[in-house]
Protein backbone atom coordinates (compact mmCIF):
# COMPACT_ATOMS: atom_id res chain seq x y z
CA UNK A 1 0.00 0.00 0.00
CA UNK A 2 1.30 3.50 -0.70
CA UNK A 3 1.61 6.26 2.25
CA UNK A 4 2.89 9.28 2.83
CA UNK A 5 6.80 7.58 2.18
CA UNK A 6 6.76 7.49 -1.44
CA UNK A 7 9.64 6.84 -3.68
CA UNK A 8 10.90 10.56 -5.02
CA UNK A 9 11.17 8.50 -8.58
CA UNK A 10 8.46 10.93 -10.50
CA UNK A 11 8.99 8.75 -13.73
CA UNK A 12 6.43 6.08 -12.32
CA UNK A 13 2.76 6.55 -13.81
CA UNK A 14 -0.39 6.72 -11.58
CA UNK A 15 -3.20 4.78 -12.80
CA UNK A 16 -5.79 6.44 -11.11
CA UNK A 17 -9.96 6.40 -10.73
CA UNK A 18 -12.69 7.79 -8.57
CA UNK A 19 -15.72 7.06 -7.85
CA UNK A 20 -18.51 9.75 -7.10
CA UNK A 21 -21.75 10.78 -6.54
CA UNK A 22 -24.49 11.62 -9.06
CA UNK A 23 -25.83 14.69 -9.88
CA UNK A 24 -29.74 14.42 -9.62
CA UNK A 25 -30.81 18.59 -10.59
CA UNK A 26 -29.11 21.14 -12.71
CA UNK A 27 -26.10 22.79 -10.73
CA UNK A 28 -25.44 20.42 -8.20
CA UNK A 29 -21.36 19.16 -8.21
CA UNK A 30 -19.79 16.23 -7.63
CA UNK A 31 -18.95 14.76 -4.48
CA UNK A 32 -16.04 12.21 -4.15
CA UNK A 33 -16.68 8.61 -2.79
CA UNK A 34 -13.54 6.66 -3.44
CA UNK A 35 -10.03 7.44 -4.41
CA UNK A 36 -7.92 4.30 -5.78
CA UNK A 37 -4.26 4.29 -7.45
CA UNK A 38 -1.68 2.19 -9.08
CA UNK A 39 1.40 3.44 -10.00
CA UNK A 40 3.65 1.35 -12.48
CA UNK A 41 6.45 1.39 -14.14
CA UNK A 42 6.51 3.71 -17.38
CA UNK A 43 8.55 1.02 -19.52
CA UNK A 44 6.46 -2.48 -18.61
CA UNK A 45 3.20 -1.34 -17.06
CA UNK A 46 3.93 -3.57 -13.75
CA UNK A 47 2.34 -2.40 -11.07
CA UNK A 48 4.53 -1.29 -8.18
CA UNK A 49 2.21 0.50 -5.54
CA UNK A 50 -1.38 0.75 -5.31
CA UNK A 51 -3.52 3.08 -2.80
CA UNK A 52 -7.08 2.87 -1.78
CA UNK A 53 -9.63 4.68 0.20
CA UNK A 54 -13.24 5.45 0.35
CA UNK A 55 -14.20 9.72 1.42
CA UNK A 56 -17.06 10.64 3.21
CA UNK A 57 -18.59 13.89 1.33
CA UNK A 58 -19.15 17.08 3.48
CA UNK A 59 -22.46 16.31 2.69
CA UNK A 60 -23.92 12.56 2.58
CA UNK A 61 -27.19 13.48 1.45
CA UNK A 62 -25.88 13.77 -2.01
CA UNK A 63 -25.57 10.08 -2.06
CA UNK A 64 -28.85 9.13 -3.58
CA UNK A 65 -30.86 6.17 -5.01
CA UNK A 66 -28.96 6.78 -8.48
CA UNK A 67 -25.54 6.97 -7.15
CA UNK A 68 -25.75 3.99 -5.26
CA UNK A 69 -27.11 2.10 -7.87
CA UNK A 70 -24.02 3.45 -10.21
CA UNK A 71 -21.33 2.48 -7.90
CA UNK A 72 -22.45 0.86 -5.00
CA UNK A 73 -21.12 2.87 -2.85
CA UNK A 74 -24.13 3.67 0.08
CA UNK A 75 -24.06 6.37 2.70
CA UNK A 76 -23.60 3.75 5.26
CA UNK A 77 -20.27 3.06 4.33
CA UNK A 78 -18.27 5.78 4.16
CA UNK A 79 -19.96 7.00 7.10
CA UNK A 80 -16.56 6.36 9.64
CA UNK A 81 -14.48 6.99 6.11
CA UNK A 82 -11.76 10.02 5.87
CA UNK A 83 -12.78 13.22 4.33
CA UNK A 84 -11.03 14.40 1.52
CA UNK A 85 -9.11 17.08 3.31
CA UNK A 86 -7.70 13.63 5.57
CA UNK A 87 -6.49 11.89 2.39
CA UNK A 88 -5.74 15.04 0.80
CA UNK A 89 -1.53 14.93 1.29
CA UNK A 90 -1.59 11.39 0.53
CA UNK A 91 -3.53 12.17 -3.01
CA UNK A 92 -0.86 15.05 -3.55
CA UNK A 93 2.13 12.81 -3.04
CA UNK A 94 0.84 10.29 -5.46
CA UNK A 95 -0.67 12.52 -8.15
CA UNK A 96 1.62 15.63 -8.29
CA UNK A 97 4.80 15.32 -10.72
CA UNK A 98 4.05 12.01 -12.23
CA UNK A 99 2.32 11.39 -15.41
CA UNK A 100 -1.65 10.81 -15.09
CA UNK A 101 -3.62 8.20 -16.37
CA UNK A 102 -7.18 6.58 -16.79
CA UNK A 103 -9.99 6.17 -18.58
CA UNK A 104 -11.93 9.49 -19.87
CA UNK A 105 -9.77 11.51 -16.81
CA UNK A 106 -9.81 14.59 -18.88
CA UNK A 107 -12.76 15.58 -18.92
CA UNK A 108 -14.15 13.91 -15.50
CA UNK A 109 -11.72 12.40 -12.51
CA UNK A 110 -8.97 15.89 -13.53
CA UNK A 111 -11.13 18.20 -13.14
CA UNK A 112 -12.93 16.28 -9.62
CA UNK A 113 -9.57 16.52 -8.26
CA UNK A 114 -9.19 19.98 -9.53
CA UNK A 115 -12.41 20.65 -7.38
CA UNK A 116 -12.01 19.12 -4.68
CA UNK A 117 -9.02 20.55 -3.84
CA UNK A 118 -9.85 23.94 -4.51
CA UNK A 119 -12.85 23.27 -1.81
CA UNK A 120 -10.29 22.66 0.88
CA UNK A 121 -8.36 26.06 -0.40
CA UNK A 122 -5.49 23.86 -1.05
CA UNK A 123 -3.46 24.13 -4.43
CA UNK A 124 -4.05 21.07 -6.92
CA UNK A 125 -2.02 18.69 -7.76
CA UNK A 126 0.17 19.15 -11.26
CA UNK A 127 0.61 16.23 -13.91
CA UNK A 128 4.01 15.73 -16.09
CA UNK A 129 1.46 14.29 -18.60
CA UNK A 130 -1.82 13.05 -19.02
CA UNK A 131 -2.73 9.62 -21.03
CA UNK A 132 -6.55 9.41 -21.24
CA UNK A 133 -6.93 5.85 -22.48
CA UNK A 134 -10.28 6.25 -24.04
CA UNK A 135 -8.57 8.99 -26.53
CA UNK A 136 -5.60 6.68 -26.90
CA UNK A 137 -7.20 3.30 -27.63
CA UNK A 138 -9.88 5.57 -29.95
CA UNK A 139 -7.20 6.48 -31.59
CA UNK A 140 -4.93 3.45 -32.32
CA UNK A 141 -7.65 0.34 -32.06
CA UNK A 142 -10.81 2.29 -33.35
CA UNK A 143 -14.54 2.04 -32.07
CA UNK A 144 -14.21 -2.09 -32.28
CA UNK A 145 -15.97 -1.84 -28.69
CA UNK A 146 -18.63 0.40 -29.66
CA UNK A 147 -18.63 3.48 -27.65
CA UNK A 148 -15.33 2.19 -26.52
CA UNK A 149 -16.38 2.80 -22.33
CA UNK A 150 -14.59 0.46 -20.46
CA UNK A 151 -17.43 -1.80 -19.56
CA UNK A 152 -17.44 -2.42 -23.22
CA UNK A 153 -14.09 -2.81 -23.63
CA UNK A 154 -13.53 -5.59 -20.68
CA UNK A 155 -16.33 -7.39 -22.04
CA UNK A 156 -14.44 -7.44 -26.00
CA UNK A 157 -11.49 -8.40 -24.60
CA UNK A 158 -13.60 -11.39 -21.80
CA UNK A 159 -12.33 -9.62 -18.94
CA UNK A 160 -15.79 -9.53 -16.55
CA UNK A 161 -17.87 -6.87 -15.73
CA UNK A 162 -16.87 -3.42 -14.49
CA UNK A 163 -17.41 -3.16 -11.02
CA UNK A 164 -17.36 0.65 -10.89
CA UNK A 165 -15.04 0.76 -7.88
CA UNK A 166 -11.73 2.56 -7.82
CA UNK A 167 -9.31 -0.14 -7.87
CA UNK A 168 -10.83 -2.70 -9.70
CA UNK A 169 -11.59 -0.25 -12.58
CA UNK A 170 -7.92 1.01 -12.78
CA UNK A 171 -6.38 -2.47 -12.82
CA UNK A 172 -9.10 -3.47 -15.58
CA UNK A 173 -7.63 0.10 -17.37
CA UNK A 174 -4.26 -1.70 -17.10
CA UNK A 175 -5.63 -5.16 -18.68
CA UNK A 176 -7.30 -3.66 -21.10
CA UNK A 177 -4.36 -1.17 -22.66
CA UNK A 178 -2.43 -4.76 -22.62
CA UNK A 179 -4.85 -6.94 -24.22
CA UNK A 180 -5.03 -3.82 -26.83
CA UNK A 181 -1.16 -3.68 -27.74
CA UNK A 182 -0.99 -7.41 -27.93
CA UNK A 183 -4.05 -6.90 -30.95
CA UNK A 184 -1.65 -4.25 -32.53
CA UNK A 185 1.34 -6.34 -32.41
CA UNK A 186 -0.10 -9.20 -33.90
CA UNK A 187 -2.29 -6.86 -36.58
CA UNK A 188 1.37 -5.47 -37.22
CA UNK A 189 3.40 -8.57 -37.28
CA UNK A 190 1.44 -10.20 -39.45
CA UNK A 191 -0.71 -8.32 -41.39
CA UNK A 192 -1.47 -10.49 -44.07
CA UNK A 193 -2.56 -12.81 -41.56
CA UNK A 194 -4.67 -10.90 -39.17
CA UNK A 195 -5.95 -7.70 -41.30
CA UNK A 196 -7.14 -4.82 -39.18
CA UNK A 197 -10.56 -5.65 -39.31
CA UNK A 198 -10.78 -9.76 -38.54
CA UNK A 199 -10.61 -8.76 -35.09
CA UNK A 200 -13.37 -6.38 -35.41
CA UNK A 201 -16.50 -7.77 -33.41
CA UNK A 202 -19.35 -7.53 -35.44
CA UNK A 203 -21.28 -5.84 -33.06
CA UNK A 204 -18.98 -3.20 -33.24
CA UNK A 205 -18.54 -0.46 -35.57
CA UNK A 206 -15.25 0.89 -36.82
CA UNK A 207 -14.18 4.20 -38.11
CA UNK A 208 -14.25 5.25 -41.57
CA UNK A 209 -11.74 7.77 -43.48
CA UNK A 210 -12.08 7.73 -46.34
CA UNK A 211 -15.83 8.89 -47.03
CA UNK A 212 -15.32 11.80 -44.59
CA UNK A 213 -12.48 12.62 -46.54
CA UNK A 214 -13.67 12.66 -49.43
CA UNK A 215 -16.82 14.13 -49.05
CA UNK A 216 -14.86 17.12 -46.82
CA UNK A 217 -12.75 17.79 -49.92
CA UNK A 218 -14.77 17.39 -52.52
CA UNK A 219 -16.57 20.71 -50.77
CA UNK A 220 -13.04 22.24 -50.80
CA UNK A 221 -12.25 21.95 -47.16
CA UNK A 222 -8.86 20.64 -46.21
CA UNK A 223 -8.48 18.33 -43.25
CA UNK A 224 -5.09 17.18 -42.19
CA UNK A 225 -5.81 13.55 -41.04
CA UNK A 226 -2.36 11.50 -41.09
CA UNK A 227 -2.58 8.23 -40.93
CA UNK A 228 -1.31 6.55 -38.02
CA UNK A 229 0.30 3.53 -38.78
CA UNK A 230 -0.08 0.55 -36.04
CA UNK A 231 3.07 -0.98 -37.46
CA UNK A 232 6.19 -1.42 -34.73
CA UNK A 233 8.84 -2.88 -36.60
CA UNK A 234 11.32 -2.62 -33.85
CA UNK A 235 9.42 -4.24 -30.61
CA UNK A 236 10.35 -7.89 -30.07
CA UNK A 237 8.59 -10.07 -26.85
CA UNK A 238 12.12 -11.35 -25.54
CA UNK A 239 13.65 -8.03 -26.18
CA UNK A 240 12.81 -6.89 -22.64
CA UNK A 241 14.31 -3.00 -23.27
CA UNK A 242 12.43 -1.86 -26.13
CA UNK A 243 9.25 -1.65 -24.51
CA UNK A 244 9.21 2.09 -25.66
CA UNK A 245 9.27 0.91 -29.45
CA UNK A 246 5.62 -0.24 -28.74
CA UNK A 247 3.29 2.30 -30.24
CA UNK A 248 1.15 2.18 -27.27
CA UNK A 249 4.35 2.01 -24.71
CA UNK A 250 5.34 4.58 -26.62
CA UNK A 251 2.31 7.02 -26.03
CA UNK A 252 2.87 6.32 -22.47
CA UNK A 253 6.85 8.11 -22.88
CA UNK A 254 6.10 10.74 -25.31
CA UNK A 255 4.06 12.87 -22.91
CA UNK A 256 6.55 12.99 -20.60
CA UNK A 257 9.28 14.10 -22.30
CA UNK A 258 10.39 17.14 -24.07
CA UNK A 259 12.88 16.01 -26.34
CA UNK A 260 11.21 12.68 -27.44
CA UNK A 261 11.79 12.10 -31.56
CA UNK A 262 8.97 13.03 -33.62
CA UNK A 263 6.26 10.56 -33.46
CA UNK A 264 3.03 9.80 -36.28
CA UNK A 265 1.46 9.98 -33.13
CA UNK A 266 1.62 13.02 -30.49
CA UNK A 267 0.38 11.98 -27.38
CA UNK A 268 0.56 15.24 -25.88
CA UNK A 269 -1.51 16.73 -28.54
CA UNK A 270 -3.94 14.77 -29.11
CA UNK A 271 -4.37 15.65 -24.89
CA UNK A 272 -4.31 19.34 -25.38
CA UNK A 273 -6.92 18.46 -28.26
CA UNK A 274 -9.23 15.99 -26.14
CA UNK A 275 -9.06 18.67 -23.36
CA UNK A 276 -9.70 22.01 -25.71
CA UNK A 277 -12.67 19.76 -26.91
CA UNK A 278 -14.18 18.50 -23.52
CA UNK A 279 -13.21 22.04 -21.81
CA UNK A 280 -15.43 23.82 -24.47
CA UNK A 281 -17.98 21.91 -24.98
CA UNK A 282 -18.64 19.90 -21.51
CA UNK A 283 -21.11 22.80 -19.62
CA UNK A 284 -22.10 19.95 -16.50
CA UNK A 285 -19.81 21.70 -13.91
CA UNK A 286 -19.71 23.21 -10.65
CA UNK A 287 -21.31 26.49 -9.41
CA UNK A 288 -18.51 28.75 -8.89
CA UNK A 289 -18.87 33.23 -8.00
CA UNK A 290 -18.09 35.40 -10.44
CA UNK A 291 -16.46 38.88 -9.88
CA UNK A 292 -18.59 41.41 -10.89
CA UNK A 293 -17.22 44.87 -12.91
CA UNK A 294 -19.01 47.78 -13.62
CA UNK A 295 -17.06 48.49 -16.41
CA UNK A 296 -18.32 48.43 -20.25
CA UNK A 297 -16.79 47.60 -23.22
CA UNK A 298 -16.35 50.26 -25.60
CA UNK A 299 -18.01 49.97 -29.07
CA UNK A 300 -16.52 50.43 -32.78
CA UNK A 301 -18.68 51.40 -36.28
CA UNK A 302 -19.35 48.26 -38.50
CA UNK A 303 -18.56 49.99 -42.25
CA UNK A 304 -21.27 50.16 -44.48
CA UNK A 305 -22.82 46.86 -46.05
CA UNK A 306 -21.77 44.78 -43.19
CA UNK A 307 -24.96 41.67 -43.52
CA UNK A 308 -22.96 38.94 -41.05
CA UNK A 309 -25.04 36.51 -42.56
CA UNK A 310 -22.27 35.20 -44.96
CA UNK A 311 -22.98 31.46 -44.70
CA UNK A 312 -25.63 31.34 -42.36
CA UNK A 313 -28.83 30.03 -43.57
CA UNK A 314 -32.45 31.04 -42.12
CA UNK A 315 -34.60 28.38 -40.45
CA UNK A 316 -37.33 29.16 -42.80
CA UNK A 317 -35.41 28.48 -45.75
CA UNK A 318 -33.99 25.42 -44.82
CA UNK A 319 -35.51 22.07 -46.25
CA UNK A 320 -35.33 19.13 -43.24
CA UNK A 321 -35.30 16.54 -46.44
CA UNK A 322 -31.73 18.19 -47.30
CA UNK A 323 -30.09 17.87 -43.80
CA UNK A 324 -27.51 14.98 -43.64
CA UNK A 325 -24.95 14.40 -41.00
CA UNK A 326 -21.48 12.06 -41.44
CA UNK A 327 -18.33 11.55 -39.53
CA UNK A 328 -15.64 13.16 -40.76
CA UNK A 329 -11.50 12.80 -39.98
CA UNK A 330 -9.76 15.28 -37.70
CA UNK A 331 -6.20 15.47 -36.58
CA UNK A 332 -4.71 12.56 -35.00
CA UNK A 333 -6.97 9.59 -36.43
CA UNK A 334 -9.73 10.81 -34.70
CA UNK A 335 -13.16 11.89 -35.96
CA UNK A 336 -15.85 14.30 -35.57
CA UNK A 337 -19.48 14.50 -36.53
CA UNK A 338 -20.57 17.43 -39.04
CA UNK A 339 -24.37 18.57 -40.10
CA UNK A 340 -24.38 19.22 -43.73
CA UNK A 341 -27.18 21.12 -45.66
CA UNK A 342 -27.03 19.89 -49.02
CA UNK A 343 -23.29 20.70 -50.03
CA UNK A 344 -22.67 23.01 -47.28
CA UNK A 345 -21.84 22.90 -43.76
CA UNK A 346 -25.15 24.10 -41.68
CA UNK A 347 -24.98 26.87 -40.18
CA UNK A 348 -27.97 29.27 -39.43
CA UNK A 349 -29.02 32.61 -38.80
CA UNK A 350 -32.12 33.79 -36.48
CA UNK A 351 -32.87 37.05 -36.33
CA UNK A 352 -35.25 38.58 -33.20
CA UNK A 353 -34.66 35.53 -30.88
CA UNK A 354 -35.94 36.42 -27.31
CA UNK A 355 -33.79 36.56 -24.40
CA UNK A 356 -35.41 34.12 -21.80
CA UNK A 357 -32.91 33.50 -19.03
CA UNK A 358 -29.51 35.66 -19.03
CA UNK A 359 -26.22 35.04 -19.14
CA UNK A 360 -24.91 32.17 -17.49
CA UNK A 361 -21.47 32.51 -15.79
CA UNK A 362 -21.71 29.63 -12.82
CA UNK A 363 -20.49 27.23 -15.25
CA UNK A 364 -16.55 26.95 -15.20
CA UNK A 365 -13.50 25.35 -16.67
CA UNK A 366 -10.81 23.46 -14.42
CA UNK A 367 -8.58 27.06 -15.36
CA UNK A 368 -11.40 28.76 -13.46
CA UNK A 369 -12.70 30.50 -16.42
CA UNK A 370 -16.86 30.55 -17.36
CA UNK A 371 -18.35 28.88 -19.75
CA UNK A 372 -21.10 31.17 -20.53
CA UNK A 373 -24.81 30.62 -22.27
CA UNK A 374 -27.60 32.06 -22.14
CA UNK A 375 -31.49 30.73 -23.42
CA UNK A 376 -33.34 32.22 -26.07
CA UNK A 377 -37.04 31.48 -27.01
CA UNK A 378 -36.99 29.09 -30.29
CA UNK A 379 -39.11 30.57 -33.46
CA UNK A 380 -41.19 27.78 -34.68
CA UNK A 381 -38.83 27.40 -37.87
CA UNK A 382 -36.34 26.78 -35.84
CA UNK A 383 -37.64 24.48 -33.75
CA UNK A 384 -38.64 22.43 -36.67
CA UNK A 385 -35.23 22.44 -37.99
CA UNK A 386 -33.01 21.45 -34.52
CA UNK A 387 -36.03 18.70 -34.19
CA UNK A 388 -34.71 17.65 -37.25
CA UNK A 389 -31.16 17.54 -36.74
CA UNK A 390 -31.47 15.89 -33.59
CA UNK A 391 -33.23 12.65 -34.98
CA UNK A 392 -30.49 12.47 -38.17
CA UNK A 393 -27.48 12.96 -35.50
CA UNK A 394 -29.26 10.51 -32.80
CA UNK A 395 -29.70 7.92 -35.44
CA UNK A 396 -25.88 8.08 -36.81
CA UNK A 397 -24.91 7.96 -33.36
CA UNK A 398 -26.67 5.04 -32.26
CA UNK A 399 -25.63 3.13 -35.57
CA UNK A 400 -22.04 4.03 -34.59
CA UNK A 401 -22.18 2.19 -31.43
CA UNK A 402 -23.11 5.18 -28.89
CA UNK A 403 -24.82 4.36 -26.29
CA UNK A 404 -25.00 7.84 -24.33
CA UNK A 405 -27.64 9.19 -23.13
CA UNK A 406 -29.23 11.40 -25.64
CA UNK A 407 -29.97 15.62 -24.68
CA UNK A 408 -32.19 17.22 -27.04
CA UNK A 409 -31.26 20.70 -28.22
CA UNK A 410 -34.88 22.11 -27.95
CA UNK A 411 -35.82 22.24 -24.42
CA UNK A 412 -39.39 21.70 -23.97
CA UNK A 413 -40.70 22.21 -20.04
CA UNK A 414 -43.67 20.66 -18.41
CA UNK A 415 -46.16 23.11 -18.65
CA UNK A 416 -44.21 25.51 -21.22
CA UNK A 417 -44.03 22.74 -24.15
CA UNK A 418 -45.48 25.53 -26.50
CA UNK A 419 -42.96 27.89 -25.20
CA UNK A 420 -39.31 26.07 -26.16
CA UNK A 421 -36.14 27.22 -25.68
CA UNK A 422 -32.40 26.62 -26.40
CA UNK A 423 -29.24 27.39 -25.05
CA UNK A 424 -26.70 29.46 -27.08
CA UNK A 425 -23.23 29.05 -25.51
CA UNK A 426 -20.15 31.63 -26.05
CA UNK A 427 -16.87 30.00 -26.81
CA UNK A 428 -13.63 31.53 -25.43
CA UNK A 429 -9.86 30.52 -26.35
CA UNK A 430 -6.88 31.10 -25.03
CA UNK A 431 -3.51 32.57 -26.42
CA UNK A 432 -0.51 32.54 -23.92
CA UNK A 433 -2.16 33.92 -20.86
CA UNK A 434 -4.59 35.87 -22.40
CA UNK A 435 -8.24 34.74 -22.73
CA UNK A 436 -10.82 36.42 -25.31
CA UNK A 437 -14.59 35.71 -26.42
CA UNK A 438 -14.75 33.70 -29.60
CA UNK A 439 -18.10 35.28 -30.58
CA UNK A 440 -18.14 38.29 -32.58
CA UNK A 441 -20.45 40.49 -30.24
CA UNK A 442 -22.83 43.91 -32.22
CA UNK A 443 -24.95 46.45 -30.74
CA UNK A 444 -27.53 47.62 -33.14
CA UNK A 445 -29.49 50.72 -32.55
CA UNK A 446 -33.06 51.94 -33.33
CA UNK A 447 -31.48 53.80 -36.35
CA UNK A 448 -29.78 50.70 -37.80
CA UNK A 449 -26.49 51.72 -37.05
CA UNK A 450 -24.04 48.31 -35.85
CA UNK A 451 -20.74 48.87 -34.21
CA UNK A 452 -19.13 45.75 -33.04
CA UNK A 453 -18.60 45.71 -29.30
CA UNK A 454 -14.78 45.58 -27.79
CA UNK A 455 -13.67 44.15 -24.53
CA UNK A 456 -10.49 45.23 -22.85
CA UNK A 457 -10.62 42.42 -21.03
CA UNK A 458 -11.81 38.87 -20.10
CA UNK A 459 -14.50 39.38 -17.67
CA UNK A 460 -17.77 37.76 -18.15
CA UNK A 461 -19.66 40.58 -15.85
CA UNK A 462 -19.12 43.24 -18.73
CA UNK A 463 -21.47 40.74 -21.12
CA UNK A 464 -24.52 40.71 -18.30
CA UNK A 465 -25.76 44.12 -19.06
CA UNK A 466 -26.13 42.96 -22.66
CA UNK A 467 -28.39 39.91 -22.20
CA UNK A 468 -31.17 40.66 -20.04
CA UNK A 469 -34.19 38.66 -20.38
CA UNK A 470 -36.71 40.61 -22.63
CA UNK A 471 -33.68 41.74 -25.26
CA UNK A 472 -34.02 40.61 -28.85
CA UNK A 473 -30.99 39.74 -30.73
CA UNK A 474 -29.82 38.19 -34.22
CA UNK A 475 -27.78 35.07 -33.74
CA UNK A 476 -25.53 32.91 -36.28
CA UNK A 477 -25.43 29.81 -35.17
CA UNK A 478 -23.15 26.87 -35.35
CA UNK A 479 -24.20 23.13 -34.57
CA UNK A 480 -21.42 20.97 -32.88
CA UNK A 481 -22.82 17.80 -32.09
CA UNK A 482 -20.96 15.97 -29.82
CA UNK A 483 -20.76 12.33 -27.66
CA UNK A 484 -19.08 12.70 -23.99
CA UNK A 485 -19.57 8.92 -24.14
CA UNK A 486 -22.20 9.41 -21.24
CA UNK A 487 -24.11 12.26 -22.60
CA UNK A 488 -24.40 13.84 -26.27
CA UNK A 489 -26.47 16.03 -28.49
CA UNK A 490 -25.93 19.19 -30.40
CA UNK A 491 -24.23 22.10 -29.20
CA UNK A 492 -25.37 25.34 -30.11
CA UNK A 493 -22.45 28.04 -30.61
CA UNK A 494 -22.90 31.53 -31.03
CA UNK A 495 -20.45 32.97 -34.10
CA UNK A 496 -22.00 36.40 -34.07
CA UNK A 497 -24.41 37.64 -32.35
CA UNK A 498 -26.53 41.30 -32.81
CA UNK A 499 -28.20 42.96 -29.84
CA UNK A 500 -30.93 44.60 -30.44
CA UNK A 501 -31.33 48.00 -28.25
CA UNK A 502 -34.61 49.33 -29.27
Amino acid sequence: MMGSELSEDRSEIVFFDLETTVPTRPGQGFAILEFGAILVCSRKLEELRSYSTLVRPANPSLISSKSVRCNGITAEAVNSAPTFADIADTVYEILHGRIWAGHNILRFDCVRIREAFAEIARPPPEPKGIIDSLALLTQKFGRRAGDMKMASLATYFGLGKQTHRSLDDVRMNLEVLKYCATVLFLESSLPDAFPEKSWVSPNATTRSRTNGKSLLEGLGINIDAPSSSSKFENFSPGDHGNEGNHPLFSQLTIVASKTSPPDSFDMGSLSNEMRTNYLQQDVAMEEKPMTVSSEMPSAVTVPEGWSGNEEFLEPEKVSVSSIRACFVPISHGGRRMILFYEDVILQLCCHHLRVRFELSTKFVDNAGRPRLSFVVDATPSLCGVLEACDDIVQKLFVESGSNSDWRPVLNRKPGFFNYPTVRLHIPTSVNGDVAKYETEIYHKDPCGTIQKLMFSKFDAAELVTWFRPGTFLDAYISLHPYDFQQSAGIRLVAKKLVIHKE
